[in-house]
């Protein structure tokens, strides 16, 4: 059993309210549950209106699938409108 982990710092420039941080965190985290069967969640800056701080984590049975779902994730977060990527962090165990 493999289990990946990726972390992503954000930065949200049009969020000028925790309710704007929200919606765009909100959009982003219920796609990706629903497109890569992913476990996803805001794990850190949650009083900070323009950052957030993001945990992903997958469990697959080879670490080269859970790498090929952490990447595609990540492409997908780097497509989506309403925030930029700061650092990403991944690691597999």
């Amino acid at each position: 059993m493999v289990l990946g982990l990726a972390v992503f710092e954000f930065h949200i420039p049009g969020a000028l309210s925790l309710k704007d941080k929200r919606r765009v965190l909100s959009s982003l985290l219920n796609r990706l549950r629903s497109r890569f069967n992913v476990s996803v969640a805001e794990i850190g800056d949650q009083d900070i209106k323009q950052r957030a701080t993001v945990a992903l984590a997958v469990v697959s049975n080879s670490s080269s699938h859970a790498d090929s779902m952490l990447s595609n994730a990540a492409n997908f977060i780097e497509n989506h409108a309403g925030l930029e990527i700061i650092k990403v962090n991944t690691q597999l165990l």
